[in-house]
């Protein structure tokens, strides 16, 4: 096998180099980190001050440029005190993987400073809620829109530049109308999420609506189909998989915009629970934090590629149809949606 076949130019890779290859994409930058984390002469550009000596403003456990402990120690030897003692450490705000490692159980178990304050579990809940709202209307919104446009070139004409040109605006520059409109609770915060997602949402479904086959709908007018039948027996079925992978995408990057959202107003969720242990130099749990996110999203993203390997089954023996290219028939067979739609219509 060539080197373009083993880096899987023209076929799948092999379940276990995939395997292999994701572990490695996560294992390379804890290496990294945990290499500048531990190796006193990567980086650690300061002093962890052990025994402040006879200098009179170093304490114990004190953090100190290393220029300045250096040169603390040299007054201190002409001056025949004793010198400080220390040893190399990073900023406090650069923690190790084993402190945030700790961090990802403490935090859960750790009550709040202050009783009014929320644990983390409470601000991770209320930001997937504000997540889970706020996509969910700009779904409704979006989809039906999006598809109209990717299907009508009347309707794209009439809505696409205005879209096109709104999506440019940032969503955060809207945050003192989003207040000043919705008050400083939630729903600004979902204002902005719902403002960063949807204009995109539009565009990205209009276009892949408009990757749908001509033939099959010219198929479909043959048989008879105008108008909605048309739209929602044949071209929503054959766009149908290209939406769900959209929708996960999009997903994605309303995560993006949920720090920036739960800062307008009255400050919320996880995004509270971070600014708070930074202003308590609780590093480790700000870390802990940030990694909870990109869990939870991630975690979300694989359930919705396994759940459209069930609603979707005709893509999976496809894929292995493609990685098995030996077993694949010399005819292309249309998608069972596509043959389902134009039954559909020809029945009408």
């Amino acid at each position: 096998m060539g080197l373009r076949d083993w880096l899987g130019l023209r076929h799948e890779l092999p379940h276990r180099r995939k395997l292999v290859l994701t572990v490695c994409s996560f294992l390379a930058p804890l290496v990294l980190w945990s290499i500048v984390s531990y190796v006193p002469w990567i980086w650690h550009p300061y002093i962890h001050v052990t025994d402040p000596g006879g200098v009179d403003y170093f304490v114990s456990n004190m953090d100190v440029d290393r220029d300045v402990f250096a040169k603390e120690a040299a007054n201190m030897v002409k001056a025949g005190l004793k010198p400080p003692q220390g040893r190399r450490a990073n900023p406090i705000y650069f923690q190790p993987p084993h402190a945030v490692a700790r961090a990802f159980y403490t935090a859960f178990t750790t009550p709040p400073l202050l009783p009014t304050e929320p644990w983390l579990a409470e601000s991770l809940g209320h930001s997937i809620r504000t997540i889970f709202l706020s996509f969910v209307i700009s779904s409704i919104f979006g989809l039906p829109l999006g598809i109209i446009c990717g299907a009508y070139r009347f309707l794209a004409k009439l809505q696409e530049p205005f879209i096109e040109f709104f999506r440019y605006l940032p969503a955060p520059a809207f945050a003192a109308l989003c207040v000043a409109i919705l008050g400083i609770d939630d729903p600004p915060k979902i204002a902005i999420i719902f403002i960063g997602t949807f204009f995109q949402q539009v565009l990205v479904i209009a276009n892949t609506v408009r990757k749908v086959d001509p033939t099959l709908i010219e198929a479909a007018q043959t048989l008879g189909g105008r108008g909605w039948r048309l739209l929602w027996c044949v071209v929503i079925p054959a766009a149908i998989t290209d939406i769900y992978t959209d929708m996960r995408i999009l997903l994605g990057w309303a995560w993006t915009y949920l720090i920036i959202a739960e800062m307008v107003g009255t400050m919320s969720g996880i995004s509270y629970f971070i600014n708070q242990q930074a202003r308590y130099r609780h590093y480790d749990n700000v870390y802990a934090a940030i990694i909870m996110i990109g869990i939870i999203g991630l975690t979300c993203d694989m359930f919705l590629a396994w759940l459209s390997t069930v609603l979707f089954p005709w893509k999976r023996r496809a894929r292995k149809a493609k990685a098995s290219p030996q077993k694949r028939p010399a005819d292309k067979t249309p998608e069972p949606v596509a043959c389902e739609a134009l039954t559909k219509v020809q029945g009408t």
